[in-house]
């Protein structure tokens, strides 16, 4: 057949697809430039392993999906079988096609399928430039610059007749770098193939030595853990029919000692949002591969003769710049995509923190004047406004506002609230229902549950089984009701609160379903009323995936607002998602979660660098604060422009005490800069914070912003260059950086930095 080599934005991926079988992946990693098509065998023939004693007599080399009749020892790619039968494959090459985009536009995403009938043909897009193929050795190439030519596609099609199955494996390098890969499997033959796991995955070079990924809890999300790769697999699953509070975001491999602003890495996003698995796996064979999927439960998928189904996306983001080089490829390509929010992303209040269930006209209104005092945008009404809320333990499912609280219905709320200029939104959680509630005394067969037997109450509550036509049908109508009866709602924060534990439908594994209908759901509304923006809350940060943001405009990263806390968990989200996708809001000064105390600086300066709101009673404050409040969100509405375009940069500070990041601009003519304490440490002044990102060349004024109320800090001791500034090249301010005041435990300090040429 071929060999393909793709280029985009500093990264290639490299094809040898002449053999009879599936296609091996020779490189995934650095540009290799504008190799030449003579080249490329001879870079094929150099990689090819040996054959070593006790082994296979000839050389075992990893395709696309790996198999047991190829040599392949680890994770199979592929495990299923037909009442014990084709339970192994030997998948033949029937054709491959690469298509090289003209136009300048993103990947898109296509949805994960549900289980059902395909053709099993080519995902290649009709529009674009074919490239050569045949005997021709393809080379679809660019520049190796970010921002260049559209995206590179690779459609394979293999078949295994003997198993009764066809393989198609779409592949697309997009003009950010961004690589992802789905595999399609149909069932060919003549009887029902029940499908076990279908897990895409990519080799890694051996100078990968390392592994970094993410774990949590409620209210402590995204906590990093890196150790050594050894030996064997390292897997993490997540069996909680949602993305989970645990998962990781990415899988992260590496050279040694690799951090935010140095080390190659390459690392893999499972984008799906009910069970799933991500692997590292290392073998003694040589190889090393990074892969993930869709976590299967016995009996859930089997394939019809005729029917097919998908993974969901793979997606994989290689760096030479460490941790925030894979940031970036991740959000150049969010912030690429025809759905990505192109407005201003509006200060919002959420009113939780502030009433609880204590649901008030009067206090709603007067918090609303207050809301619109300090420059919100976006007031939003939390739980408790429908039939029965009065607390958690009844009213899901009965999606009707509560007439004995709201006499007058929620109009009055709306109105005033759109009075003041401020967007309305209104929070829901669709997917679930209480046992005490009208709709599950009526319905409940509705519930996902196996035979016989309910699930374990998880907040009271239970799961709706949306994969139930008049159940879907059900939460879909009341929902249209919703919005068409308030055309004043622009916002809903979509919540899901508990794990789907033995999640049945009709007497099967229902968590695939599920996810399928709850995307069809989200799609559907998105339809009827596009303008609706929709956030993904799920107790916190348990749903954030790259698959519910295709139908989201931001995620809500943790229950928790204790602005320590959050320091950690914003930084981690944001390996993933750029700022302007991450909910970050102001607190009380007495924590909900955690019961800190902290000052409304060092709470400001950590929600700043996001979606921007504020979840605090602001009508029982002070009025210094209220003024204080007010000035730290036209700051933010001031700096809003870079903070949610620009390159997040992470520091690299050898005392963990000190945490610091940045948003630098595109052009590097402009940066905003946060250094924070976190505890005591050995070092009283911990040694000077190396500002990132800047151009090397150029000059720039670094100051506290000239807007910013007055920190705390400067009651301490401070640098002699602090109070007027410097101007310092940027060569000088990323290399040797700048002594900071010795910040108390808590408390953190902004800094902005102009280019002055």
């Amino acid at each position: 057949m071929t060999i393909v080599h793709l280029r985009r934005a500093r990264t290639s991926l490299v094809l040898d697809a002449r053999g009879e079988g599936l296609p091996r992946v020779v490189h995934w990693g650095a540009d290799l430039g504008p190799l030449p098509a003579d080249d490329l065998p001879a870079l094929v023939a150099a990689t090819v392993p040996p054959v070593v004693p006790s082994s296979f007599d000839a050389p075992t080399v990893l395709s696309l999906l790996p198999e047991a009749s190829a040599g392949w020892s680890g994770r199979p790619g592929l495990a299923g079988h037909r009442d014990g039968r084709d339970w192994s494959t030997a998948f033949r090459l029937d054709g491959i096609d690469v298509v090289d985009d003209d136009t300048p536009a993103p990947v898109e995403a296509s949805g994960v399928d549900a289980t059902g009938p395909g053709d099993g043909g080519s995902a290649a897009p009709a529009s674009g430039r074919p490239a050569t193929g045949g005997d021709a050795v393809v080379v679809s190439d660019a520049d190796g610059a970010r921002g260049g030519p559209g995206a590179a596609r690779v459609t394979v099609r293999a078949s295994d007749p003997a198993a009764g199955l066809t393989l198609t494996v779409e592949i697309t390098l997009d003009p950010a770098g961004l690589l992802t890969l789905r595999h399609r499997l149909r069932n060919a033959g003549e009887h029902p193939y029940e499908l076990r796991e279908l897990t895409p995955v990519l080799p890694v070079p051996a100078v990968a030595t390392e592994l970094l990924d993410l774990t949590g809890r409620w209210c402590r999300e995204r906590a990093p853990q890196r150790h050594p790769w050894p030996m064997g697999a390292w897997v993490r699953e997540g069996r909680h029919g949602r993305t989970g509070h645990d998962a990781t975001l990415l899988l992260v491999a590496g050279t040694a000692g690799f951090g935010f602003g140095h080390g190659e890495l390459w690392a893999v996003h499972t984008a799906w949002s009910g069970d799933h698995v991500t692997v590292a796996e290392r073998r003694p064979t040589g190889e090393s591969t990074l892969g993930g999927g869709e976590l299967l439960t016995p009996g859930e998928i089997v394939l019809a003769p005729g029917e097919e189904y998908a993974t969901p996306l793979l997606h994989a983001v290689h760096s030479t710049a460490g941790l925030d080089g894979l940031s970036d490829v991740l959000h150049t390509h969010l912030r690429a995509r025809p759905g990505h929010p192109r407005t201003p992303r509006p200060v919002t209040l959420n009113v939780w923190e502030a009433v609880y269930f204590d649901h008030d006209l009067d206090r709603l209104t007067a918090l609303a004047d207050r809301a619109a005092e300090v420059g919100v945008e976006r007031f939003v009404l939390d739980d408790g406004w429908f039939r029965g809320r009065r607390h958690d333990r009844a009213g899901l499912g009965d999606w009707h506002v509560d007439d004995e609280v709201w006499p007058d219905g929620l109009r009055p709320l709306i109105d005033h609230v759109r009075g003041h200029g401020m967007q309305f939104g209104l929070w829901v959680e669709p997917e679930m229902v209480n046992p005490d509630s009208d709709l599950f005394r009526a319905h409940p067969d509705w519930v996902l549950q196996a035979p016989g037997r309910l699930p374990p109450p998880w907040r009271h509550q239970q799961v709706l089984d949306l994969a139930h036509p008049q159940a879907y049908a059900h939460v879909l109508d009341r929902l249209d009701a919703l919005l068409a009866g308030h055309p004043g709602i622009a916002y809903l924060k979509w919540d899901h609160n508990r794990d789907l534990t033995e999640a049945g439908h009709a007497g099967r594994p229902g968590v695939h379903a599920q996810t399928v209908a709850v995307y069809r759901l989200l799609d559907e509304l998105r339809r009827r009323h596009p303008g609706v923006e929709i956030e993904s809350c799920s107790s916190g940060g348990a749903r954030v995936d790259l698959e519910i943001l295709r139908r989201t405009d931001r995620v809500w990263a943790s229950d928790c607002n204790d602005a320590l806390e959050r320091l950690s968990i914003q930084r981690w989200t944001g390996l993933l998602l750029p700022p302007e996708l991450v909910g970050t809001h102001i607190g009380p000064e007495r924590s909900h979660t955690t019961h800190r105390v902290h000052d409304l600086g060092f709470r400001a300066v950590t929600a700043l660098f996001g979606h921007h709101g504020i979840e605090w009673d602001i009508g029982s404050i002070s009025a210094a604060d209220r003024a204080e409040l007010a000035a730290w969100v036209a700051l933010h509405k001031r700096l809003r422009p870079l903070l949610h375009a620009g390159r997040v940069v992470r520091v690299d500070h050898p005392d963990p005490a000190v945490q610091a990041h940045g948003v630098v601009a595109h052009d590097r003519s402009h940066a905003v800069y946060a250094v924070s304490r976190l505890a005591t440490s050995a070092a009283q002044v911990p040694g000077a914070v190396r500002l990132p990102g800047l151009d090397p060349s150029r000059r720039y004024a670094v100051r506290l912003p000239e807007d910013a109320p007055e920190p705390a800090v400067l009651q301490l001791a401070e640098p002699g260059w602090l109070p007027a500034g410097v101007t310092l090249a940027g060569a000088v301010l990323s290399s040797v950086g700048l002594q900071l005041p010795a910040l108390h435990p808590e408390q953190a300090l902004l800094l902005e930095a102009v280019a002055v040429d």
